[in-house]
């Protein structure tokens, strides 16, 4: 089978579905052709037809109107898919293009204009269910954000928002999913025409946009953070939004802060999978072993955490540590376009320095309360007296 040009969604890869299926895979609702026949998920499709209805009482256009929008631009939609789904009718693939088009508009407009929504709503209801629908738009099989687009300007539903534009009802959605993922609103984002779904949205936003001139180093490697920390590297949360904009500059190593919660993993895994079948670039894959680097023990992840890099929401600091070794396995790298090169090149040469490992031993192991101040103090007064006393002997013997 050839894939097209336009395709943009993809079957997950089976090397990477095999270390956490459950990542990869809808837990309340599948959006795609790929999972639309699982039991588990069937109790959802109800919910979906009633969406299609609110949908169609909001709209000023026919269901006939979006029917025939839609079978217009099946080619280019089946197009957008890794797979053929020749077992797909034209009818059918337009209907289940139909329906989960339109359950998603509705599911953004509820979410973000309360006034969208039911008393009876069962899904607004339940918090912990719009959670879990927006966590599986964001698996790798996700809707086509320019079919949505196509069939919210044909509605012409009015939005009463400040900001009508799809593409800024996307984010205000996705930010109540991924807060820590997604902070203020982008340029890059609002400005662009490109983004071919939820995942691509995710991964553009916190596309780094400094440029850097990686350098190709012998070996991708540096020290733990505890090790580099009792070398007197100083760790500080970086101010910036976003997540890649990892600095080292003057012992000082910047990270930008990120909560981890049970759900990194599935945002992680499936930006990752979307790289490695899409993109050009891996500069999720390189934050991931950057991290994982970093993170090797508990130990590790206690001093990220101690300067406010990490806000661990997991059970303990040793499921950080082993949540980035599971993301780096398979996790594709390559020493000549690594993003932070020159940061773990910097590292590096400060840690094969003699002083700040000296100078940081010291205030570690002996500066680190007013108690062992006074004891180094003592000693050195101690040293000074004996030193005064054995050149006075020496003075009175000649």
């Amino acid at each position: 089978m050839q894939v097209s040009s336009k395709c943009c969604i993809y079957k997950d890869p089976k090397r990477l579905r095999v270390l956490n299926d459950k990542a990869y895979t809808p837990q309340v609702v599948s959006i795609d052709p790929f999972h639309r026949d699982k039991k588990e998920l069937q109790e959802m499709e109800e919910h979906k037809r009633m969406y299609l209805q609110d949908f169609l009482k909001c709209s000023n256009a026919s269901l006939k109107d979006f029917i025939e929008l839609i079978g217009d631009r099946e080619a280019t939609l089946r197009n957008c898919y890794a797979e053929t789904f020749k077992d797909l009718s034209s009818e059918k693939f337009v209907r289940m293009i139909l329906v989960d088009a339109a359950f998603v508009i509705m599911v953004i407009l509820k979410r973000c204009i309360s006034a969208f929504r039911d008393r009876n709503d069962r899904i607004f209801s339940c918090p912990w269910k719009i959670r879990e629908v927006g966590i599986d738009l964001c698996l790798l099989e996700t809707p086509i954000l320019h079919s949505l687009q196509d069939m919210l300007k044909l509605s012409k539903i009015f939005i009463p928002y400040k900001e009508s534009k799809l593409i800024m009802l996307v984010h205000e959605f996705l930010k109540g999913v991924w807060d820590s993922w997604l902070t203020k609103v982008c340029k890059e984002i609002t400005s662009s025409s490109e983004i071919e779904h939820f995942v691509d949205f995710l991964r553009i936003y916190q596309q780094p946009t400094r440029p850097r001139r990686p350098k190709i180093l012998k070996r991708l490697s540096t020290k733990t953070a505890k090790t580099l920390h009792q070398a007197g590297v100083k760790f500080q949360a970086g101010s910036d939004q976003k997540l890649l904009h990892i600095e080292f500059d003057k012992a000082f190593l910047k990270i930008p802060p990120f909560r981890i919660s049970d759900d990194t993993e599935i945002l992680l895994r499936n930006l990752q999978a979307f790289e490695q079948c899409h993109c050009g670039d891996n500069y999720v894959g390189n934050y991931i072993y950057m991290m994982d680097l970093l993170v090797d023990s508990p130990e590790d992840v206690e001093i990220l955490v101690r300067y406010g890099i990490i806000e661990n929401l997991l059970s303990n600091n040793e499921a950080v540590s082993t949540l980035f070794y599971n993301l780096s396995r398979e996790n594709i790298i390559s020493s000549k376009n690594f993003y932070f090169s020159d940061v773990l090149e910097d590292l590096n040469k400060y840690y094969g320095r003699d002083w700040p490992t000296w100078r940081a031993n010291l205030r570690q192991n002996y500066f680190q309360n007013p108690w062992s101040i006074f004891s180094v103090i003592a000693a050195a007064f101690l040293l000074l007296l004996a030193i005064i006393q054995a050149v006075c002997s020496i003075i009175q013997l000649v």
